[in-house]
């Protein structure tokens, strides 16, 4: 390894358990492992995040020889981080194309909008641009990035597996339903109407004792979380085999995993999709439609399907439940597919990205 060298990585906002921050923290502490001084630098930090991080306002964050800019939203950052002087390293987490929030929240889509005018901006302003996915960096040449390379998102699955029970949620999942898993937030790029769509052909076509759970925030396009309720009453269906528990602790998180038969991704939109790593960590089957960076991701692991026929959907859900032999198979898969996000195999990339910046 060179000479240390201090590498700071800015953040638009600090939040516990957000996938962008974990992957900056494992990158920090990667860094200082190998040496070098490292912090991470963000807009706004949440409380219990005041000793990972520090405020984006400090002289220190602009002396970095190198300044890693995680991407995903636009803010005030996009502007400073062009005119650094150490060498600037943009690592893209993909922006939601507009039009998926047109129909629900207007300020959200312009959001979007400006998210990638910033992103094309940055493009003659930016030393290496990284993708957490092929997929992501297709985009960032598309936009005239040059120098494009992919750093994958460090994902710490120790967390779900060790993760302590949490018995008096355990005995309510340990009911006699299959549990089918949903994590992510409810927006419209992850077409949770057709999570719904899906269950109106399980129940028709595989079996009643249904319960679909979906695992995150809820409330950041209120009129989309409205017609998705509407839909579960539309459809006449029971509402309380729809779970929408909101954002939960890690220990209630990995207690979901543990107890769901199967984890369904119906996303139109992915830059990566950290929840089928953590899926395919814990030993729940994945069904996925194969849209952006899904199918990269599980790199032919899981069962991906394409076109989105979601009556084909119910049949393959349900025989990933109930086919053993199937379930074991693709189980298998998915544990051959985590070794290529191994740590190790991460650090050698990550590795290979500092030697091009030193």
């Amino acid at each position: 390894m060179s000479s240390p060298l201090t590498i700071h990585q800015w953040i638009p906002a600090a939040h516990r358990g957000d996938a962008v921050g974990d992957n900056a923290r494992m990158l920090r502490d990667l860094f200082r492992r190998w040496g070098h001084a490292s912090e991470i630098f963000a807009m706004t930090i949440d409380e219990d995040m005041a000793g990972e991080a520090l405020p984006w306002g400090d002289s220190a964050s602009s002396a970095g020889d190198v300044t890693i800019y995680h991407y995903g939203v636009p803010s005030p950052m996009s502007e400073r981080f062009g005119r650094l002087p150490g060498t600037r390293v943009l690592h893209y987490h993909n922006v939601t194309p507009a039009h998926f929030f047109a129909p629900f929240d207007a300020g959200l889509a312009r959001m979007c909008q400006v998210g990638r005018e910033q992103l094309a901006g940055l493009a003659d302003r930016t030393d290496i641009a990284l993708g957490v996915s092929s997929f992501n960096v297709s985009e960032l040449q598309s936009l005239g990035f040059r120098n494009t390379g992919v750093l994958p998102i460090f994902v710490d699955t120790d967390r779900l597996r060790n993760a302590p029970g949490v018995p008096a949620l355990e005995r309510m999942l340990a009911e006699p339903f299959v549990n089918i898993l949903f994590v992510g937030r409810i927006a419209p790029n992850k077409k949770i109407e057709d999570h719904i769509r899906l269950a109106e052909h399980y129940k028709r076509y595989v079996d009643f004792a249904y319960r679909f759970i979906f695992v995150g925030k809820f409330d950041a396009v209120p009129r989309y979380y409205d017609a998705i309720r509407g839909l579960v009453a539309e459809y006449r269906m029971m509402s309380d085999r729809f779970w929408f528990t909101g954002p939960v602790p890690e220990a209630e998180l990995a207690a979901y995993y543990r107890h769901a038969h199967a984890y369904v991704s119906l996303s139109e939109h992915e830059g990566f999709c950290v929840p089928l790593i953590e899926a395919m960590s814990m030993d729940v089957p994945v069904l996925a439609y194969g849209a952006a960076a899904v199918p990269e991701t599980l790199g032919g692991a899981g069962m991906c399907f394409t076109p989105k026929d979601l009556e084909q959907a119910a049949e393959l859900l349900g025989a990933l439940v109930y086919d053993e032999a199937l379930r074991a198979r693709v189980i298998a898969g998915q544990r051959k597919r985590l070794s290529d996000f191994s740590r190790e195999r991460l650090e050698d990339r990550a590795r290979d990205v500092l030697a091009q910046v030193a």
